[in-house]
């Protein structure tokens, strides 16, 4: 599985900063273990001259801003290292991962040079770059959760690369991480056999008319089939040494040849027959790259957008189908609540606010207006005090219409009132933003899926798009 390590780099001891910075960028592109020098990819820098280069960006950082660290604080690189499985990447596919990984990580601001080692026998390679942007005005700060950073993009682009990788690596209830034996336990492979059921029911949901069709697609799946004597029919995939047989008793209830006979003629229900794994189901379906479902998918999403969607169903544990539609639901449902809630108490505020102006016109008013009574509503008083008259009136038709009926409260409560309502809604602008941000998350991954597996319509998909 590929794993990562972080981490910031600063002055050796007993070392100037640099002979600290040449002695690690010597060891990363010792000739022995970047074959000559060959596996190495630079960006805005010379992988030779690269620790000079850092170092003039660093004494022009200080002369732009006037900002410099104490000697032993300073970071003067960050280095990444990629570690890959043995068999599923060369050292020459490693350094195009890892400069892959390195230009994303960066977003391009910042120098680096990727070197890929042939000296173990997993590929892997270690990733420099500065600390200091290009045009010397800022510098990357190591932040919490860095390192999680770094992992969570690794395994995105492994995603992307049809490679393995430790998904939650770090269990909840615990501080430590996980040993590969660990986590393999949890996470194994899918099978031969699941990845073969898993297919059958892509298969199916395509409607195939016959079952010479439903072979077609099983083979431009990647499987082979083999017909047995007796009318019996096997599978096999990519490394896989025997065959699978197509029976009910191998596979389980609803694989068995009749049972798909069934499904072709419309008399069983496919995906109806077993819970839907989505882990599996849609690294099938885009290891197939057939049928109309993909081909639709693929002229609107890329396979970056697939891979962030494998990835949040990994990390949530999100293996049926059933459970993303719940939670999306869920993450919907959260979000409008909030959202009316936080209406409600705008409301509620606005009215306070009107309630307030209209005690303070009362109040200023009020005597005015008594004034008035005591010269019998006299045309003249009327003529000379009309606007505060008239502002009395409307203050207290306000106070009518809003407390209605009930005990006209103290400023000082309205004042309060207030401050407790503001609160509220500064609590819940917080978890409005958070919820907005789980429930398009999740509502996009969703449409990826459905898009991917044909589980909408065409009105729902250009619903979706909209």
């Amino acid at each position: 599985m590929a794993t990562t390590y972080f981490k910031p780099h600063h002055i050796s001891r007993g070392e100037t900063i640099a002979q600290s910075m040449k002695d690690r960028f010597d060891y990363g592109q010792n000739p022995e273990k970047t074959q000559g020098g060959d596996l190495v990819l630079a960006y805005e820098c010379d992988p030779k001259t690269a620790d000079a280069e850092f170092l003039l960006s660093k004494a022009k950082y200080k002369a732009i801003t006037g900002r410099e660290q104490k000697k032993d604080e300073d970071i003067l690189c960050y280095q990444v290292r990629q570690s890959f499985v043995p068999g599923e990447v060369d050292s020459e596919m490693a350094l195009q991962i890892g400069y892959d990984f390195a230009m994303r990580w960066t977003k391009g601001k910042h120098a680096f040079f990727v070197v890929s080692h042939v000296d173990r026998p997993h590929p892997h390679v270690h990733i420099y770059y500065n600390s200091t942007t290009l045009d010397c005005t800022r510098k990357f700060r190591d932040f919490l959760g860095s390192a999680r950073a770094v992992r969570r993009l690794s395994d995105r682009i492994c995603l992307e690369n049809g490679l393995s990788y430790i998904a939650n690596p770090k269990p909840k209830s615990k501080g430590k991480y996980r040993h590969y034996g660990q986590w393999l336990s949890g996470n194994k492979t899918p099978t031969f056999q699941e990845r073969l059921k898993a297919q059958i029911d892509i298969c199916l949901t395509e409607k195939p008319p016959d079952m010479d069709s439903f072979l077609q697609a099983m083979v431009t799946a990647g499987f082979e089939v083999k017909h047995r004597r007796g009318g019996g029919i096997s599978f096999r995939t990519e490394g896989q040494e025997r065959f699978t047989q197509l029976r009910a008793a191998t596979l389980g209830k609803g694989y068995g040849l009749e049972d798909i006979q069934a499904a072709i003629e419309g008399r069983a229900a496919p995906m109806e027959r077993r819970k839907v794994n989505l882990i599996v189901d849609i690294q099938s379906r885009i290891k197939a790259g057939k049928g109309p479902a993909y081909e639709q998918w693929a002229k609107i999403y890329n396979l970056k957008q697939m891979a962030a969607a494998l990835q949040y169903l990994q990390e949530n544990g999100l293996m049926d189908y059933a459970d993303l539609e719940q939670k999306a639901t869920q993450a919907a449902d959260r979000f409008h609540m909030l959202s009316d809630s936080i209406k409600s108490t705008e409301a509620a505020m606005r009215t306070n606010t009107e309630l307030k102006a209209a005690v303070v016109d009362y109040a200023k008013t009020r005597p005015v207006f008594e004034g008035y009574k005591a010269a019998k509503y006299s045309r003249k008083y009327l003529a000379e005090h009309e606007a505060d008259i008239a502002a009395y009136r409307a203050a207290r038709a306000t106070m009518d219409r809003l407390v209605n009926g009930f005990k006209l409260p103290k400023m000082d409560t309205l004042k309060s009132e207030f401050q407790r309502l503001a609160a509220n809604k500064k609590k819940a602008y917080r978890e409005y933003r958070e919820a907005k941000k789980d429930m398009q998350e999740i509502i996009t991954v969703k449409s990826n899926i459905d898009h991917l597996l044909g589980l909408t319509d065409g009105q729902k998909n250009k619903e979706m798009e909209r």
